[in-house]
């Protein structure tokens, strides 16, 4: 149940906490003074769009929060659970369940659990036909929850096996197809025949070719430098220090140094005469480097992003392709193993079809004669159930739909279909009294539902939102002074002006201000006429 609703900045509401009760909680008072935006608030906190121009003028900010209490619940580990949304004028959105950050998808997710609310145009839940299956499963519960769980199991036990053919290319074309694809992708590795740090030797040599012509050059002037001037000119001085080597042993250890160098740059002039004379590079060895580089990035492309990942992933295809090709037998016993669970699915979800077959028949009975006590007795409800044997839903092999006809002549149509808001409103409340003790959503919210009834069917509604109230909490917006009647706790929402600000409260009144307030709705004035109707009212 919501133990308190507390909202602020929405429309003319500037700062409101409404403590709510279980059972029946209605909520009258003056036009224009909030009680719709109240509904709003809380469709806003069930996940609903938000609408800039609803933030109160002046303010930057919305923030709606709902304290609920939902023991034996199983879409939450807490039972005490603190809902928020905020909602800023830059489009800035904070939604929080127990102080914990989700997003508005999640929220809505959390809150379809929680509260289903109905106005005039708004019959959430029962317009959702994926809803209609749940409601008539939970109607007859005793008798199909066995086979359900028992479906439940080989529904799951069929994903899964489906789940490991597709992962191992069960379907014989898509395993040609995959087969085909890798054949094609190990050709193509293997015909390139990469080696190991090819690429960055193909870079380098490509460089080298590049700047042919200034390497050569270089070479050339370092050849001439070397031969030519060093080399001659420590042969001239290795000449010299001979002369005078015996004089004193100092010069003879400079000499053999001298000599050393010498040798060592003989060795090295060869080589850079070497390098000089390979300088010239053949214009057909670019154009291969170039073409090889071109393949290997093409590789990189499609495989990897070097060498060796591209030669590693030709391994994982080539062991990919021998796994493919040895899984015959295993698929087999996989296809085998889904014929004998679809036999026994088919088998489970005839009989789960044969009970909602049945169970819809005698909840339709039980609709059909809410439906006359709601003044709508030439309705006809029925719950269409298709056995569609060729395709295996979560539940079964059923698809449900409610249809409706709501006069005399006309045939069923989807319950979707239905364009009156005022049929609506009676359509879904007779659904939900049959369904009220199998009915899982804790909260039902009916926002002004009344429109267009009057007398003895707003009596009927009043009776029927009462019994529903015995099961869920029910909060009713209502301008029907037989419905305020039927209240257990009675709200008056009004408006007032303060610093030329207009701002909505609300009061939680007394026995006599509940009887005040039904002869207001009733005849606009507090009579003594309207005083004695509102108590016969109040105690029928």
């Amino acid at each position: 149940m919501i133990c308190n609703l507390h909202i602020k900045n929405i429309g003319i509401i500037d700062d409101l906490s409404i403590d709510l009760n279980n059972g029946f909680n209605v909520l009258t008072g003056e036009t224009g003074a909030g009680k719709t935006l109240i509904i709003d608030s809380l469709q806003i906190l069930s996940g609903s769009r938000f609408s800039k121009e609803i933030i109160r003028n002046g303010e930057n900010y919305s923030f709606v929060e709902l304290s609920l209490f939902i023991p034996d619940n199983d879409f939450c580990e807490e039972e005490n659970i603190v809902i928020s949304r905020e909602v800023h004028i830059s489009g800035r959105n904070l939604c929080k369940i127990n102080g914990r950050m989700v997003t508005v998808t999640e929220l809505k997710e959390f809150m379809k659990n929680v509260i289903d609310i109905h106005g005039q145009n708004d019959n959430q839940s029962i317009l959702d036909i994926s809803s209609h299956i749940d409601l008539l499963n939970n109607y007859s519960s005793n008798e199909l929850s066995n086979l359900l769980d028992e479906y439940s199991k080989q529904y799951e036990e069929y994903v899964n096996i489906k789940l490991e053919l597709s992962k191992n290319y069960g379907d014989d074309k898509e395993k040609t197809r995959k087969l085909d694809l890798l054949h094609y992708q190990s050709n193509e590795i293997s015909e390139a025949k990469l080696k190991e740090n090819e690429e960055e030797e193909l870079e380098a040599r490509r460089q080298v070719i590049l700047n042919s012509e200034k390497i050569s050059k270089n070479l050339i002037t370092a050849d001439n430098e070397l031969s030519t001037t060093v080399i001659d000119g420590i042969s001239t001085a290795i000449h010299s220090l001979e002369k005078i080597e015996s004089f004193d042993n100092s010069y003879s250890e400079a000499l053999e140094r001298l000599k050393s160098l010498y040798y060592d740059l003989q060795e090295l002039s060869r080589d850079v005469s070497s390098f000089a004379n390979d300088a010239c590079f053949d214009e057909s060895e670019q154009s291969d480097i170039e073409e090889r580089l071109d393949l290997i990035y093409f590789l990189k492309r499609k495989y990897g992003n070097n060498v060796t990942e591209i030669i590693e992933y030709g391994k994982t295809i080539k062991q990919e392709i021998e796994e493919i090709e040895n899984l015959d037998e295993y698929i087999n016993y996989l296809k085998t193993k889904l014929k004998d669970v679809e036999t026994k699915m088919l088998e489970i979800g005839n009989k789960i079809h044969d009970i909602r077959t049945k169970k819809a028949e005698e909840l339709s009975k039980k609709i059909n004669a809410e439906l006359k006590d709601l003044e709508m007795p030439n309705a006809k409800f029925s719950i269409s159930v298709n056995l569609e044997e060729n395709t295996f839903f979560k539940t079964g092999l059923d698809k449900v739909e409610f249809m409706i006809a709501t006069n005399l002549g006309e045939t069923v149509k989807p319950l979707t279909k239905i364009a009156s808001g005022g049929e609506m409103s009676r359509i879904m409340l007779a659904i939900k009294t049959v369904l009220a003790n199998v009915d899982k959503i804790p909260v039902m919210i009916f926002d002004e539902i009344d429109t267009g009834i009057s007398g003895l069917a707003a009596n009927k509604v009043g009776e029927k939102m009462k019994t529903i109230s015995k099961t869920h909490q029910v909060i009713c917006v209502t301008h029907l002074a037989p419905i305020a009647a039927k209240g257990d706790y009675n709200y008056f929402i009004s408006k007032n002006t303060e610093n030329n600000k207009t701002k909505t409260s609300v009061k939680s009144l007394n026995e006599d201000e509940v009887i005040k307030e039904i002869a207001r709705i009733s005849s606009g004035t507090l009579t003594d006429a309207a005083i004695e109707h509102a108590k016969e009212l109040r105690s029928a």
